[in-house]
């Protein structure tokens, strides 16, 4: 397959990008600055904006599925959406938040009394955006939720998905690596199982 990611150069867009191009997938890796996107076979890095709406579907033409892996805050939704859609690529996959999931029926991790305040700003943010992504009937989107705790460079391939709900192991903790989320994303590139859904992954 031709993926694009967006993002490439960030630990999450990195990650996912060596995972694809390790199952030989063909991989346009977008960054401001590409010279910090992973290389290899199977990778071409591309200089551009995830924010200009006039050249972002250019750089997008051409893929059986594009991933966005920026920080929400330096999103903008229509702009990404809308340069998806322009350039007919037939999947839309979003590195999500944990925020949004909910670690209670009816209380989303964003509105639990510890969620950190410096992480606010993003995780309100991607839950916009994953709202956004669920107003969109013309498009098939997935939105992959990490666990509380996305961090770690450990690739063990071991881990369990879920829906809506914060994934917590039997030792308490709420985590996954950035190598075993991009397992699970290149997993759901390579077999679709949740269209027009978000989902979790965690340990």
């Amino acid at each position: 397959m031709k993926v694009t990611v967006i993002g490439a150069s960030g630990r999450a867009g990195s990650e996912i990008t060596r995972e694809l191009a390790r199952r030989g997938h063909q991989v346009t890796g977008v960054a401001r600055n590409p010279a910090r996107i992973p290389t290899g076979a199977g990778i071409t890095a591309v200089s551009g904006d995830a924010n200009d709406a006039a050249t972002l579907p250019s750089l997008l033409k051409g893929a059986d599925a594009v991933v966005s892996a920026i920080m929400f805050v330096d999103a903008n939704p229509e702009t990404l959406i809308g340069a998806v859609k322009a350039a007919g690529a037939p999947r839309y996959l979003v590195v999500g938040g944990a925020g949004s999931l909910e670690a209670a029926p009816g209380l989303k991790v964003i509105d639990t009394p510890d969620f950190p305040d410096i992480y606010k700003a993003e995780a309100a943010a991607g839950g916009r955006f994953l709202d956004r992504l669920r107003q969109e009937d013309d498009l098939d989107w997935t939105f992959l939720s990490p666990s509380a705790v996305f961090d770690g460079s450990e690739r063990t391939g071991q881990f369990r998905l879920g829906g809506d709900a914060l994934l917590v192991g039997a030792d308490g903790h709420s985590a996954i690596s950035f190598p075993d989320y991009a397992i699970a994303m290149a997993d759901e590139i390579e077999t679709p199982k949740h269209s027009r859904r978000r989902f979790t992954v965690g340990y």
